[in-house]
């Protein structure tokens, strides 16, 4: 079986619900296999399939509006910059 990912993103999140917003999208994505908001740490941990991309879930993350300061993806810094669809 392959291995899961984790992924963890820093959010900038003034009050729960900014945090609602992301906990809801997490919620509903496939492929999470669980997840923590962190208002206080001001970030997102994801435990995801391996199907599941680093892309994907910052996508997500970014159509609830909120500003992502960083990520990393299994504990590697990766950009945050996402390829707009044309």
């Amino acid at each position: 079986m392959a291995e899961q990912h984790t992924y963890k993103f820093n959010i900038s999140m003034s009050c729960g619900g900014c945090s609602g917003a992301v906990d809801r999208v997490l919620k509903k994505l496939d492929g999470v296999e669980s997840y923590e908001v962190s208002l206080e740490k001001q970030e997102a941990v994801v435990i995801a399939k391996p199907e599941l991309t680093y892309e994907t879930v910052l996508k997500t993350i970014k159509k609830t509006g909120k500003t992502v300061n960083s990520g990393e993806a299994d504990g590697v810094g990766k950009s945050i910059e996402v390829a707009e669809a044309s």
